[in-house]
């Protein structure tokens, strides 16, 4: 019996681009299901006249590297009917010598062939793609699974909406403790042992981060990343001081930089910049760096998965649902602290405070940001008396 295969919420955005001529990447981190994705549009949507290449066979490799009239001749040797449209999908794009070289040929030289490919490092990418693609790609990036597509992977069917009676939300609130406690992982969320989950993503930390992103960065300083990876994992949802970090792991500036740049563009870890109007009482410098995981986050950070809900595991599991829902998210800080913990533009500007439970939740600086900048205020909460939204409702707003 074949593994079901399930929509992502990115296939909507990818087949309006599936009949124009742009050359189709996606990106994303190793395991986050790239290549299942590929194969969902394959089978439901492209269907006829399809090859699927993936660039970690070896003679695949090597028939791309040999350049795009060998590959057009092996298309044709497959049975590719030359008198419609061929579509060429090829997974892990950056292991060829020169990408870029490869989809201009083929973009402008072949008419008749629709290229869709795929990476899992944009600092691998960025690397090897130059200016020549410029007008000739539309780039989509795919995260782990959001909450909403973390419940159709667990076959459960809910209205996500603000009239839910409780039962119903307590019994979300329930797979949202799951969700937050082990990430969003395909893998790990269709696995139902807690010890093969720990297993499994212990393998992508060790093959993916450990290692794959290591030789990619050329990283020596092989302990001073590994406790770069474990301190920040420790600190999502917390300002990033670059000068404390390279004080504290012995790292000059630099290296500590390059460290988070890389970690950024292999889909690890995500930077947000303050919103400020006010340069003398509004900071402006510091970023807030947040973990694209949370089960990652945890193994890295406490080497378990934890017992209950942390405040700062719920507070990036709410910036995940607002980054995957495609918002520019930022955050607020005043030199006297006041602070609301996440600002976006929608149809109005948007201010949220997060608290993992609504009793706990201080309205102070949250009421003044909205005063000040006119904006839409939202308390999004988990535990207690609901006195705003929890994550599932707010996304699901029509305003946003």
């Amino acid at each position: 019996m074949k593994n079901k295969i399930y929509k992502r919420t990115l296939v909507n955005q990818i087949v309006k681009f599936l009949k124009r001529s742009d050359i189709i990447v996606i990106i994303g981190a190793r395991q986050v299901g790239k290549t299942t994705l590929l194969k969902y549009l394959i089978t439901n949507h492209i269907k006829k006249n399809v090859f699927y290449f993936d660039l970690e066979n070896i003679k695949l490799l090597q028939l791309c590297n040999s350049g795009t009239e060998n590959t057009y001749r092996y298309l044709l040797e497959q049975g590719a009917n030359e008198k419609e449209k061929i579509t060429l999908v090829i997974d892990e794009i950056q292991y060829l010598n020169n990408p870029s070289s490869f989809l201009k040929i083929f973009h402008d030289h072949y008419k008749n062939v629709k290229l869709i490919v795929s990476g899992s490092s944009t600092f691998d990418i960025k690397k090897k793609f130059n200016e020549s693609l410029a007008g000739r790609t539309v780039t989509f990036e795919l995260f782990p699974l959001s909450f909403e597509e973390f419940l159709l992977f667990k076959n459960k069917s809910y209205k996500l909406s603000t009239n839910n009676s409780q039962t119903t939300n307590d019994e979300l609130i329930n797979l949202a403790e799951e969700y937050i406690k082990y990430g969003g992982y395909p893998k790990v969320v269709l696995e139902k042992s807690v010890e093969v989950k720990q297993v499994y993503l212990s393998q992508i930390i060790n093959t993916y981060i450990r290692k794959d992103i290591r030789d990619i960065g050329n990283i020596r300083n092989i302990e001073a990343f590994n406790n770069l990876l474990e301190l920040l994992a420790s600190q999502s949802g917390s300002l990033l001081n670059i000068l404390e970090l390279s004080n504290t792991l012995n790292l000059n500036r630099n290296t500590v930089e390059t460290y988070l740049y890389l970690l950024e563009n292999t889909f690890i870890i995500k930077r947000i910049r303050p919103f400020h109007k006010n340069l003398r009482t509004e900071i402006s410098k510091h970023p807030k760096i947040y973990f694209l995981d949370t089960g990652m986050m945890h193994l890295l950070w406490l080497k378990d998965f934890p017992k209950v809900i942390l405040g700062n595991s719920f507070e990036t599991f709410v910036f995940l649902e607002l980054l995957k829902s495609k918002k520019e998210v930022k955050f607020w800080r005043t030199t006297n602290k006041q602070e609301v913990d996440f600002i976006f533009q929608g149809k109005k500007l948007h201010s949220i405070e997060v608290k993992l439970n609504f009793n706990h939740a201080k309205l102070k600086s949250l009421n003044f940001f909205s005063h000040k900048y006119n904006s839409v205020k939202t308390v999004i909460g988990l535990y207690g008396k609901k006195q705003g939204k929890y994550i599932w409702e707010f996304i699901k707003d029509k305003y946003l």
